[in-house]
């Protein structure tokens, strides 16, 4: 039900023609968490990459006021080691998206005051080329970490307003380089605001195909699952099929063996079911079939394998039996299956549904195969049968050779 409304919520944001960025309450909470580590990874290493770059200006600081220098390297390394790095601190151990995009934010705002401070301390000619490079902040913030648009937006006006502050009454730039550079760094911003509005659109974009593409690989893997249970199940009694039955034998014959351990079946056979189903008709017949199916279940152990071979017949398989858990076991079937008293007229008018039982227990060993333990068990239920059937009978080596010679 939750994947159902997730990608009715996935296909409404793909067909949305609105131009924000944010999605549906439950969507935009999924798509936090599931890009919130590997996003703020990125913008750690980003940042990491940016600081050395940003020291590169030091070059710059010592060609043009070497007079106060060592202000403006404490001023640059207080931005760096009390402000910036405590933050990618706090990004890499996981904090809130909110507080994730702000702090990076403030990254972009602080490093602007820095460079309109190391600008204002300066009155030596030419120092005012600082400001043709200060679009490179805001390209820094809008594309190359990037923020989130509605944050790059905000981080952008904010330096904006502090770079207007100190170059509009910074007397040493002559009026015309402030119109050149001030005309640059907007269209800077417009640029790179552009960009990165397409750069999260996209990201955003492919997330949700790639979140649909999980869901509906989700749906068929559920659905392949589906399929191949009911290929493994009988339909009308909704147990495990002959399909199943001989699948699991194979394997637990072989786990037995490297076990040492013996397996038991039992093979059960409702009696005078024919008659039953003559005389009530083939839908009270499948009734009946279920009832005894679900009698057999309910009081089997988790671990056995309660399987409808064919028509009225039916088999369990019982891992680490021996011969009296297994003749008790088949007992407790019987009397389940007649403790239903389903009756069954079409026999006799006192008569009620019962199950002939054949049980057999065989260890794995040199000479034996599966297919050995399942011919004692059902030689053993048609000796149930001859013995008056509504009982269980355990194999015997030297009856079952007997019973075999008489019947053949």
């Amino acid at each position: 039900m939750i994947d159902d409304t997730l990608h009715k919520a996935i296909d409404a944001e793909l067909g949305s023609k609105r131009c924000r960025l944010r999605f549906a309450k439950q969507l935009e909470a999924r798509f936090e968490e599931d890009t919130q580590r590997r996003r703020s990874h990125m913008l750690v290493v980003a940042g990491m990459i940016a600081i050395p770059i940003y020291f590169l200006f030091l070059v710059n600081d010592y060609s043009f006021r070497a007079e106060i220098f060592i202000q403006i390297l404490l001023l640059r390394l207080a931005g760096i080691f009390v402000i910036s790095l405590p933050i990618f601190w706090l990004v890499y151990r996981g904090v809130s998206p909110i507080m994730r995009e702000a702090l990076m934010a403030s990254i972009i705002v602080m490093t602007m005051l820095i460079a309109c401070l190391v600008l204002s301390a300066s009155t030596t000619p030419f120092s005012y080329f600082d400001v043709f490079s200060f679009g490179l902040i805001l390209v820094a913030g809008n594309i190359f970490f990037p923020l989130r648009f509605s944050y790059a937006c905000l981080s952008s006006a904010l330096s904006i307003l502090i770079m207007l502050t100190f170059v509009l009454d910074y007397e040493p730039m002559p009026r015309e380089a402030k119109d050149l550079a001030l005309l640059g760094i907007f269209t800077t911003t417009l640029f790179t605001l552009v960009t990165n509005y397409r750069l999260e659109r996209s990201e955003r974009k492919s997330y949700l195909l790639v979140l649909r593409e999980k869901i509906r690989a989700g749906y068929y893997q559920k659905d392949n699952q589906k399929l191949s249970q009911l290929s493994m199940t009988d339909p009308l009694t909704n147990i495990a099929n002959r399909r199943q039955f001989d699948s699991l034998l194979a394997t637990r014959w072989q786990e037995a063996g490297e076990q040492g351990a013996c397996l038991g079946l039992m093979v059960v056979d409702i009696d005078y079911f024919k008659a039953y189903n003559d005389y009530y008709g083939h839908l009270k017949g499948d009734k009946c079939l279920r009832k005894v199916a679900a009698a057999m279940q309910a009081n089997s152990r988790d671990t056995d394998l309660v399987a409808r071979f064919g028509g009225e017949e039916f088999v369990i398989l019982m891992a680490e039996a021996t011969a009296a858990s297994a003749r008790q076991a088949a007992e407790r079937i019987r009397q389940s299956v007649e403790a239903l008293q389903i009756p069954n007229v079409g026999h006799s008018s006192h008569s009620v549904i019962t199950v002939s039982v054949g049980v057999a227990t065989l260890c794995p060993s040199d000479g034996l195969t599966s297919a050995d333990l399942f011919a004692h068990a059902d030689a053993a239920m048609y000796i149930a049968k001859q013995q008056g059937r509504n009982r269980s009978w355990v194999a015997d080596t030297d009856v079952l050779l007997s019973s075999a010679n008489a019947i053949n």
